[in-house]
């Protein structure tokens, strides 16, 4: 697995107490906002839902009192404490991938089916329409002083990013936006809204990637970026990019993954359809993503292992199941997959094993038989260095929001690809 997943697994611990830092802060932020609303001072854009549910709460209030002589105050209305993801929108902003954040975001439950996120769309203008590189425009509710109310901020790409793109400059009105960001916000961008990032010198020293057709323009435009053009996205803590389009699907749903665990992401790839883990690591263009017409491929020696992950399995056997060399097989899994077959089963046993200790209470022995590692020890070597973490203190992180079974369940989506799937890009 790629390091930028294991850097983020490190993290998980700690990084779900930041981000409950941050959550906190924000809520203050929101809280005081409304206060003053509610005692006449000017309104947050971004805050009319809460502002709203204040000046009815008031009117609730008055007439309670008319009706039995109390003087007793309302009730605050209930602090969102979901966490807080605004997508900033700017002129020639690609549809598909504007609606990355909403759809995965969106999706995002725990068990009672509450979300996990509240995600809210700004410009970098006051409220207004916003023009798309499609053939329609779309309203935008909020202004930049939403960037402020922030735990994440994503930018999705534009094809009109002007002096962002030309000469690597932020606009004043783009700079002006982006000084709303608060210190410790987590900052995404897709494909080609790295830029904004790079021009606002926030990849200055970091590694991050773009849309491989732009990679070398944008080297050459941000010299002090490391940049990898290889590679579906990179996390690099609090700062995170992806490539071109479909990566952005692959990115959120890794920070989904990041925040609250194997299995809440993949019960969003699969109400979205996608495939449930592409490591950020896989590479971004694969020369042969579809098989040719009536060419074998190894889909079916991937379905066949995915049923048999705690079986001791060998090249030779996946070969066979295709009825190839294991040279002929190897070349053709690397070509349809993007890494070979060793690093696939050893990613889909990985993933096996994260969620058997999401939800269930099984022992650590027998995990690891569940999983193909065997023993305990073989788990914890290869979980420490996919995820730079002990199975107990991911079952620690994980566990307890999903609630554990005492037996299995059925085999999770896991990996790149399930099946067929898997070898989509």
């Amino acid at each position: 697995m790629a390091a930028a997943d294991r850097n983020a697994a490190r993290r998980d611990a700690s990084g779900r107490d930041a981000t409950a830092r941050r959550d906190a802060r924000g809520r203050d932020h929101s809280a005081s906002g409304r206060d003053r609303n509610a005692s006449g001072h000017d309104a947050d854009a971004s805050d009319r839902d809460g502002h709203a549910n204040n000046r009815d709460g008031a009117r609730g209030a008055r007439r309670a009192s008319g009706r039995d002589g109390s003087s007793k105050a309302p009730d605050r209305p209930a602090v969102d404490r979901r966490h807080r993801v605004v997508v900033l929108v700017m002129d020639g902003v690609i549809p598909f991938e504007l609606g990355i954040p909403q759809r995965i975001f969106g999706r995002a439950k725990d068990a009672a089916g509450q979300g996990f996120y509240k995600v809210v769309t700004c410009s970098v203008r006051p409220p207004g329409p916003v023009r798309t590189d499609a053939d329609f425009e779309i309203l935008v509710e909020h202004g930049p002083e939403a960037l402020a109310t922030a735990d994440t901020v994503v930018v999705p790409a534009s094809y009109e990013l002007g002096p962002v793109h030309e000469e690597g400059r932020l606009t004043d009105g783009l700079a002006a936006a982006l000084a709303h960001v608060r210190p410790g916000t987590r900052l995404v961008s897709i494909c080609t809204g790295s830029y904004v990032l790079a021009a606002a010198g926030l990849l200055d020293g970091r590694p991050a990637t773009t849309h491989w057709w732009h990679a070398d323009h944008f080297q050459r435009l941000f010299p002090k970026v490391r940049v990898d053009a290889d590679v579906l996205f990179i996390d690099d803590g609090d700062v995170l990019t992806s490539a071109g389009v479909a990566a952005g699907i692959d990115l959120c749903l890794h920070l989904v993954r990041r925040d609250h665990g194997a299995a809440v992401a993949n019960e969003v790839a699969r109400t979205t359809v996608v495939p449930p883990h592409r490591d950020g690591g896989q590479a971004q263009y694969i020369r042969r993503p579809v098989p040719e017409p009536r060419v074998a491929t190894t889909s079916a020696a991937r379905a066949w292992a995915l049923d048999r992950l705690h079986e001791p399995l060998q090249l030779r056997d996946l070969a066979e199941r295709e009825a190839m060399s294991v040279r002929t097989f190897t070349r053709r899994f690397r070509e349809e997959v993007g890494v070979s077959p060793g690093q696939w089963l050893t990613r889909q046993r990985v993933e096996r094993a994260r969620h058997l200790l999401e939800s269930t209470s099984l022992p650590v022995d027998r995990i690891a038989r569940e999983s193909g590692f065997g023993t305990a020890q073989s788990l914890r070597q290869h979980l420490q260095a996919a995820l730079g973490v002990t199975p107990t203190a991911y079952r620690r992180t994980f566990n307890s929001a999903a609630g554990s079974r005492t037996e299995p369940g059925a085999p999770p989506e896991a990996g790149p690809d399930a099946a067929e799937a898997a070898g989509a890009r």
